[in-house]
């Protein structure tokens, strides 16, 4: 017997339609099977199927020539579901695209899509990258994070994105990504990655490689627009490479075999510093280690090591840096 919550709800069309010349409708969390009840009227700009239990596309979207933003998230699509919008060309004006939570196993073709910005493939069961070349160069925004994904490949025409984000795979190496000239954002979190290479990415601002399997932190030192590094959760024993970052505002370095602050002295703007779960025996020095950033760190995580044990440890910590709004998780100033 079928319970409430899996009975598909019928779509009232007044509640999910745009009503300024029905340009938007959001179908999210109406489980359905297909759209055969709804009406999908050919003026729509942005179609929202997020979370159904959609399978196939409906040939009425091909028609939709004004479409500019899809999304078929959390559905049950496999590759041969998805197959089919190649072959859309009304639709060819689309700029974002996301395919995000359901069965993929390969990058789908979407060459036909000159003027996408906006492409997401993550949490799906993908095997490789083969099939990003001939994704449009217009791209700003990819993300194929949560697949199988072994090898970064396919990318060197995608001179004009920002945003790149393959956490959760099994990648190894940092490569082909010196044409990405324009990268601001990169996030490879929960890989098997055992070296920086940024590759002389000029204008990277954020980077994560959190839970990857890196032992230096050697690699940055050129990449002087960096205002946030995350590399908790790996096996580094040493700060070095960061004097050079005189941008940088935040600073993870969590969860590491860190003993001592280094070489972050000459950062002026660095705010937030999460230090924890390391094994720093004393606040000796410390004020000196960050001496640049006196007046501007706001945060500092030092819980779980050895100096947190100090005698006036939060007292001594304010005296050091008289902006802390935070110590740790559970002080705030």
């Amino acid at each position: 017997m079928k319970g409430e919550e899996d009975i598909p709800r019928t779509p009232d069309q007044s509640e999910t339609l745009d009503e300024e010349d029905n340009l938007v409708l959001d179908l999210t969390g109406f489980q359905l099977h297909d759209l055969d009840g709804v009406d999908i009227p050919p003026t729509l700009i942005e179609l929202d199927l997020t979370t159904n239990r959609l399978s196939a596309l409906d040939s009425r979207i091909s028609a939709l020539s004004r479409l500019r933003k899809l999304s078929l998230r959390q559905n049950l699509f496999d590759d041969s579901g998805i197959d089919p919008i190649s072959s859309f060309d009304a639709i060819s004006g689309l700029q974002e695209l996301v395919i995000r939570d359901n069965k993929l196993t390969k990058i789908p073709d979407v060459s036909i899509f000159k003027s996408l910005l906006v492409f997401d493939v993550s949490f799906n069961e993908i095997f490789s990258l083969n099939g990003l070349s001939k994704v449009s160069a217009t791209l700003k925004e990819l993300y194929v994070s949560k697949n199988e994904v072994p090898k970064i490949e396919e990318i060197d025409h995608l001179i004009n994105l920002q945003i790149l984000e393959l956490g959760s795979n099994r990648l190894k190496v940092m490569e082909n990504l010196h044409n990405l000239t324009n990268l601001q954002e990169l996030w490879l979190g929960r890989n098997r990655i055992r070296a920086v290479n940024l590759c002389e990415l000029k204008c990277i601002k954020k980077i994560s490689l959190q839970s990857n399997r890196l032992t230096s932190m050697i690699g940055f030192q050129d990449c002087i627009a960096l205002e946030e590094i995350y590399l908790s959760h790996n096996g580094i024993s040493k700060m070095e490479g960061l004097s050079t970052l005189l941008n940088l505002r935040v600073l993870d370095v969590s969860s590491n075999k860190l003993t001592a602050v280094d070489d972050i002295e000459t950062l002026t703007k660095l705010e937030d510093l999460w230090l924890n779960d390391n094994q720093i025996a004393s606040l000796d020095g410390l004020d000196m280690a960050l001496a640049g950033s006196r007046n501007h760190l706001t945060t500092i995580y030092l819980e779980r090591n050895p100096c947190a044990n100090t005698s006036n440890y939060s007292i001594m910590l304010r005296q050091f840096f008289p902006n802390l709004e935070q110590i740790d998780s559970n002080i705030f100033c």
